[in-house]
């Protein structure tokens, strides 16, 4: 007999999400024998994002049951049962950590119906359970609700037990949960770490730090360290005592930390990110009808960049779009070689700057906002993130272009007095690796608050 479920959650953070609609369908291999299908009530907030993909808000909710009032169903639904999801650890987890709140034990044996798709029916485009039902042509009705999913996910699994012709697979595929192959002084450890945004250290026997890492969930990033099977998770396993932390709230808070860190411990697992983090730059030049151009570069130039990027990849899909954005020409930004017009001259998408048609202070006024806007040098600015709690911000000071440190600030300072500012900063090195954290943290978050200190 076998349980075929769907939940939905509120999102949020690993391991404190709360259940917000559950769906489940007693399945015998050839039909349906019972369902259970409810929305919860979580007692939590939901994340923005999950009602819009769900369409499940707080107001519908009001009234549900808690989990309390539908876990005995939940319970005589599945006894006996296998339960079968698409992803089944997520659906697995959530469901065992809503009956550990309420102090009880749930084990089940478990199939994954994404796990028995690529062996029986490989080669698809996509094992999302949307496409993979599209491209069987499985008929589904509201999708990312509890109930739809369900049943979509029972008609997927009729195929497969249809597919598995010897049977051997399924047998194969049950995942009896196994014993937590954590040790004990392991699980302890993990107890005592939040699920924030911070930098991690874990020490040896001997209280020296044997690696430094930075994650936007601490205590989730250690379990992977310390459930991975590779050669260095085995290693850190083995030699791991304790793990301090510090919390950072903000992401690039815990990068410049990160990075400082490393540096100056040299922890014995850490080589790897000991090496510089950018390989590419853009930089700029004038050329002898007087445009001002831009080129991609390896970093190792001795000109000041004006920003810079992990990879040779990363930094053409940057130019492509900052040449779109900033209509700027392909051959002046090195994107399209050609002695003639670019090619975006020849759709009317190019001024003309490739044949001297476009006047030069009118394109290079374009360039050097492009710059001014990328580039940090020469410039006194404040980069304002998130803090550790929401009474605090997280803030890194530039003066004249060079990164000077970073502190915390609560929302009531004045944070524009500069003997105010310079001692809730903690100086920190200034050197190239914090400026590729710097200009890569803000461009990829445009919401960033930046104040202008002249």
């Amino acid at each position: 007999m076998y349980a075929i479920l769907d939940i939905e959650t509120t999102g949020g953070k690993f391991n404190e999400e709360g259940i917000t609609e559950i769906a489940i369908y007693q399945f015998d291999g050839h039909k349906v024998t019972d369902q259970f299908i409810s929305l919860v009530n979580p007692e939590r907030e939901i994340q923005p994002f999950v009602v819009n993909l769900t369409g499940i808000n707080s107001n519908m909710l009001k009234n549900a049951p808690k989990f309390y009032e539908v876990a005995k169903r939940i319970v005589e639904i599945t006894e006996d049962c296998i339960l079968v999801a698409h992803n089944s650890s997520f659906d697995y987890r959530i469901l065992k950590t809503e009956f550990k709140r309420l102090g009880f034990p749930f084990k089940r044996k478990t199939l994954c119906t994404v796990e028995l798709s690529q062996q029986l029916i490989p080669d698809m485009e996509s094992y999302s359970l949307g496409k993979l039902t599209r491209a069987l042509g499985i008929p589904m009705s509201d999708r990312h609700r509890a109930n739809g999913d369900a049943m979509a996910t029972v008609k997927l699994f009729k195929m497969l037990l249809n597919k598995d012709l010897d049977k051997v697979i399924v047998k194969d595929a049950i995942k009896i949960e196994k014993k937590s192959n954590i040790a004990t002084n392991l699980k302890d450890i993990i107890e005592q770490l939040p699920s924030d945004t911070g930098v991690y250290y874990i020490h040896n026997v001997n209280g020296e730090i044997i690696y430094i890492g930075k994650s936007n969930n601490i205590r989730k990033r250690i379990i992977q360290h310390f459930t991975g099977t590779n050669s260095k998770s085995k290693k850190i396993q083995r030699l791991v005592s304790t793990v301090t932390y510090e919390k950072t709230g903000s992401e690039l808070a815990a990068l410049l930390k990160e990075s400082a860190e490393i540096k100056a411990n040299k922890p014995i697992f850490n080589r790897a990110l000991r090496r510089t983090v950018f390989t590419h730059a853009l930089y700029s030049s004038t050329d002898k009808n007087g445009y001002v151009t831009l080129f991609i570069d390896k970093s190792n130039r001795e000109e000041n960049p004006i920003t810079t990027f992990s990879n040779r990849a990363s930094a053409k899909h940057f130019m492509f779009k900052a040449a779109e954005d900033y209509n700027l020409c392909q051959k002046l930004t090195d994107l399209y070689d050609t002695k003639i017009s670019c090619f975006k001259y020849e759709v009317k998408e190019c001024l003309g700057a490739c044949i001297n048609e476009e006047p030069i202070e009118s394109y290079n006024e374009r360039v050097h906002v492009l710059i001014e806007k990328f580039s940090y040098a020469n410039k006194d600015m404040l980069v304002i993130d998130k803090g550790r709690t929401i009474e605090e911000k997280s803030v890194f000071l530039i003066e004249n272009g060079i990164f000077k440190g970073m502190g915390f600030f609560d929302l009531n300072h004045q944070i524009n007095n500069r003997a105010i500012l310079k001692s809730l900063i903690t100086p920190m090195e200034n050197n190239r690796d914090t400026q590729h954290i710097i200009q890569s943290y803000m461009r990829r978050n445009k919401r960033l608050k930046i104040v202008d200190l002249k």
